[in-house]
């Protein structure tokens, strides 16, 4: 009976050894088709209520300049706010004739992450607001920085570093970056946090990156099919509220993890966006054009100017020497360029092999594509930049 029993183990061990390899290798075909069609994280592409930063501000001084400060005679700001600080530390210069160039008036940003602690530190940037030339070796004195409710959140101080490269001789000069301007790596300490508990939050509130019906929609759909039931709904193209469940209830953090880990199809409007400084042309998928005709050509118009000098001839009693003006112009047009039909794309790939086809630079393009949507047949928004 033994024997018998083995074989039947091992032909069990067997069976379920190939259904869970046929069922391995189902997961992977199946796996790359999820993400076969633009899928993205919700993550990605949305914004939850509360989880946002802050900014602050501040005004300081920046001292220890080699000569590259704010004149004391000009930037009348600059000495007041010397002036103060020597006077809190216990310094009377008010009277004094202050001529120094080592100190610049500058105003100092940051950004304050969500949930941020108390003691933690964050970066700061530092920019010249009087007539100083340069801001290297020089050491940010305490600056407090405000958010837009007036309140204190952190403090800064440190030294600044530009990574500008400003040289000077007698004849020649040289500047690499911009040396008014600099940065204190973990320069500010937190000193205030922001009060917000997700833990007691019944309802969330989803905000669309790039605001959407239809993506609110899949979001909403897609939140409601994880969960098993209707916790979710799209309030308009740009959020979508979503009902903490019982088994959630306490833990919104959780359900935020969760859902952001999802996977929809963002859909996007039709638009060309046309940067016409630089020549560049971006289009989007959904971008369809009509049957239209087309005809491009160039016409070119050269004018050279070959002036000559007329003077009397030699022993001449009369006459003078004038300049006689000589002007040639050319006009040279393009004539072989046809009638060229354009037909309907339905494939962003087709439309430009369309487009390419004509055989017209960016520049040119640029105007063909705006004389279609001007006549109609291109179904896209056009943004120019």
């Amino acid at each position: 009976m033994r024997p018998q029993e083995n074989k039947k183990t091992r032909s069990s061990l067997f069976i379920s050894s190939t259904l869970g390899l046929l069922a391995l290798v189902a997961l992977m075909i199946a796996a790359p088709t999820q993400h076969a069609h633009g899928q993205t994280r919700i993550k990605d592409i949305v914004d939850f209520e509360g989880v946002r930063e802050n900014i602050l501000v501040g005004y300081g001084l920046v001292v220890g300049l080699n000569g590259t400060g704010d004149a004391l005679d000009s930037a009348i700001f600059t000495r007041e706010s010397l002036v103060g600080m020597l006077e809190r530390l216990g310094v009377n210069a008010r009277d004094d004739n202050l001529d120094t160039d080592n100190v610049a008036a500058v105003m100092v940003t940051a950004t304050l992450p969500p949930f941020s602690k108390q003691g933690s530190r964050i970066d700061v940037s530092i920019s010249a607001i009087g007539d100083a030339e340069d801001l290297l070796g020089g050491t940010l004195l305490v600056t407090p920085l405000v958010g837009a409710d007036g309140e204190v959140y952190a403090v800064a101080q440190g030294p600044v570093a530009t990574g500008a490269i400003s040289a000077a001789g007698d004849g020649q000069s040289v500047v690499q970056g911009v040396p008014t301007n600099g940065r204190i790596a973990n320069g500010a300490i937190i000193e205030r946090e922001i009060a917000f508990s997700m833990a007691s939050m019944e309802t969330v509130t989803i905000a669309l990156k790039n605001p959407d019906f239809t993506t609110a929609r899949r979001i909403s759909q897609a939140i409601n099919a994880f969960i098993g039931l209707p916790i979710s709904q799209a309030n308009d193209l740009a959020s979508v509220r979503m009902i903490v469940p019982e088994n959630y209830r306490g833990n919104a953090v959780a359900l935020i993890t969760d859902v952001e880990q999802l996977r929809v199809t963002p859909d996007i409007a039709a638009k060309v966006v046309i940067n016409e400084t630089t020549g560049i042309i971006v289009m989007g998928e959904n971008v369809r054009i009509s049957t239209v005709a087309i005809a491009q050509g160039n016409l070119t118009i050269r004018i050279t100017e070959t002036p000559q000098v007329s003077q009397p001839q030699p022993f001449a009693q009369t006459g003078e020497t004038v300049t006689v003006p000589r002007t040639q112009i050319e006009i040279d047009q393009d004539e072989d360029k046809q009638l060229s039909v354009l037909a309907q794309s339905v494939t962003l790939q087709e439309l430009v092999d369309g487009l390419n086809a004509l055989g017209i630079g960016p520049r040119d393009l640029i105007s063909i594509l705006q004389a279609i949507k001007a006549a109609g047949a291109l179904q896209a928004e056009i943004e120019v930049l």
